[in-house]
């Protein structure tokens, strides 16, 4: 089986103008993200998927595999869509340009269910959210499953609500997304003739699409510490941590 990492990155973010190339200890953001991937063996390549000539020059610079894509698109899921048309495999795995520090473990759990079923055609993953804030927090999504963790229906809201018992383990989503190329080619056909799904403009959460539609979308706990970059703060907050990841490594 033939699989592809996809990172989108676009230079025209509304909250973070240019997030892609923020620097975070001397390198550009997309680098940390970029060599991240490229630890998971099961990849037989990754690509930064751009519209943007300053990531591409940045990215040729670094040595970085990257492919231009259009500047039209709604979704980073159409961007990979363009790039699966391009660049032909078997699954492709969507990983988030905005978080440097995800690890290489994480992004090979959204790969590992496409063996165990043969029928997949998409997966994405869930963590348990240790923070309360989290569960009220509307920029977190909430995952429900069933209890073969097929996915249900992601929320912004606090749900579901305990109202027998508050013995309840909320989950969010963790935005690495495996794809069967037929599943691209439905995300963006959906679009083109009817733009977002009812439910899934409402929330603003792209895999509701696939849920909407009757997609089987597989879902995979795992633990994850990964911080997003969404402002200036994250920012801050992630140099920090890279900082002493590095000196705990021992590197210079």
């Amino acid at each position: 089986m033939k699989i592809i990492g996809v990172i989108p990155a676009r230079y025209k973010s509304s909250r973070f103008p240019g997030k892609p190339l923020a620097d975070i200890c001397g390198k550009p953001m997309i680098w940390w993200v970029y060599n991240q991937a490229a630890k998971v063996g099961e990849l037989d390549a990754v690509y930064v998927a751009t519209d943007d000539e300053r990531i591409e020059s940045v990215c040729k610079a670094l040595d970085i595999n990257v492919i231009m894509t259009s500047d039209k698109h709604r979704t980073g899921t159409d961007r990979i869509g363009e790039v699966a048309e391009k660049i032909p495999a078997d699954l492709y795995v969507n990983i988030q340009g905005d978080e440097p520090m995800l690890d290489p473990n994480t992004i090979r759990a959204a790969i590992l269910p496409f063996y165990e079923d043969s029928g997949l055609q998409v997966s994405n993953l869930m963590a348990e959210i240790t923070d309360p804030v989290d569960v009220v927090n509307c920029t977190v999504p909430k995952v429900i499953t069933n209890k073969e963790n097929v996915g249900i229906f992601l929320t912004r809201a606090a749900a579901p609500y305990p109202k027998g018992s508050i013995d309840y383990k909320y989950y969010k989503q963790v935005c690495v997304y495996g794809f069967k190329p037929e599943a691209l080619r439905f995300f963006c056909d959906y679009g083109k003739e009817f733009g977002k799904a009812k439910i899934e403009a409402i929330e603003d959460i792209e895999i509701l699409r696939f849920i909407e539609n009757g997609y089987k979308v597989q879902y995979v706990e795992v633990e994850s510490d990964s911080v997003a970059v969404d402002t200036e703060n994250d920012l801050k907050r992630v140099n920090e941590l890279m900082k002493m990841r590095i000196r705990g490594n021992g590197e210079n």
